[in-house]
């Protein structure tokens, strides 16, 4: 093996089948196959849709991530794949790939997590992550405060939402507006050209005796719920502009606001913010303006990098590689309900020792796959 690892990293936690190759700290391919056009129309990601999906779509998507890298899949240093959390039909189509690759090629298999992933991607941008760093994930799933000592062994939550993540509320209050789906982008559109100070919105959870960091978006999107049905039953038009501007500032203005008590109360000048929200352009700018005044760095990936991709597991596993962690294994499920604080799921002794009993069976095997 090589000092930088080469890995290929698998992620279907949700509607997106996404495969990654990384050699170290550099992105070789980020190949990507999205079946959230099928999802439009239900207004919502629906789970055997996307299992579906994920099934037609993973060769495919292994065999363009491993030519658009230049790589053969032999060359392969390990394996790395999302175990959770996520949907539970989805995850086993990627893990259950994942495994058979990693078995016929004699590879060692990391089972690694979705939450942790989405830090870990930043690397691919930035560099190294520093240690410790605070790290604020906005998703449809997860609005998370997670305070990483060691990527690959110690992560800490320090707050979640109670409720709807940040993403999920971006979607409601979309397809009330009658926007679409996905709700983030098309707000964030919107709401360039509206006031985000047009209407007042309230903010869940920033009162003197509210939890510091958690988050609630429920009585946030009931309100612009109840306040579009207010203006619509009095005949008036509703100013689509203005609402999305003014909702979306309310949901920026919490996450911003408490991440950046976090960063001060650990006494942690690193913010890392990722996650599909992550790509907002009102939270980016709020969070940089906050952030500067706090004497604190900002990292954001690119876009394309904070939605759920393969690339960001596959940034895991290099890490995973590269620390020394032990492999999962070869009886690594999934777990819709993976912890955060499971950076990894290692295998056991008993495990490792019976994984060399197969090696024979990898040596064949990698003369017939991809010969």
């Amino acid at each position: 093996m090589a000092d930088e690892p080469l890995v290929l990293g698998i992620e279907t936690s949700c509607d997106e089948t996404g495969v990654g190759v990384v050699r170290g700290t550099t992105l070789l391919a980020d190949a990507i196959a999205s079946s959230v056009d099928e999802h439009a129309r239900f207004g919502g990601v629906v789970p055997e849709v996307a299992s579906r999906a994920h099934l037609e779509a993973m060769v495919p998507t292994i065999e363009r991530a491993l030519k658009e890298a230049g790589v053969s899949a032999k060359d392969l240093d390990g394996i790395a794949v999302t175990a959770g959390p996520g949907l539970a039909g989805a995850l086993l189509v990627g893990v259950s790939a994942a495994k058979a690759y990693a078995y016929a090629l004699g590879k060692p298999l990391y089972g690694v997590n979705h939450l942790a992933s989405h830090i870990c991607v930043d690397q691919l941008e930035h560099g190294a992550l520093p240690e410790p760093t605070m790290a604020l994930l906005v998703s449809g799933g997860h609005s998370s405060l997670l305070l990483s000592t060691d990527i690959t062994s110690d992560v800490r939550p320090m707050g979640a939402t109670i409720d709807d993540a940040a993403g999920e509320a971006f979607d409601k209050i979309a397809r009330v507006l009658n926007l679409g789906f996905p709700g983030g982008p098309v707000i964030d559109r919107y709401a360039r050209e509206g006031d985000p100070n047009a209407i007042a919105f309230p903010r869940g959870l920033t009162g003197p005796r509210d939890a510091a960091y958690d988050f609630s978006f429920s009585g946030l999107k009931t309100a612009v719920a109840r306040w579009i049905e207010a203006k619509r039953a009095a005949g008036e038009d509703v100013p689509v502009r203005d609402v999305a501007a003014s909702f979306q500032e309310a949901v920026v203005d919490v996450l911003t606001r408490k991440a950046v008590r976090a960063c001060r109360d650990q006494g942690v000048d690193h913010l890392m913010i990722g996650g599909g929200v992550a790509a907002n352009s009102r939270l980016r700018v709020l969070a940089q303006e906050r952030c500067e005044a706090a004497g604190i760095r900002l990292r954001v990936p690119r876009p394309k990098l904070c939605t759920d991709n393969g690339a960001m597991v596959a940034a895991l596993g290099a890490e995973m590689v590269t620390r020394g962690r032990a492999a999962s294994d070869w009886d690594l499920s999934a777990d819709s309900s993976l912890p955060v604080t499971d950076p990894h799921v290692p295998g056991s002794a008993a495990g490792q020792a019976h994984s060399h009993d197969h090696d024979h069976v990898h040596e064949l095997a990698k003369d017939n796959l991809y010969s």
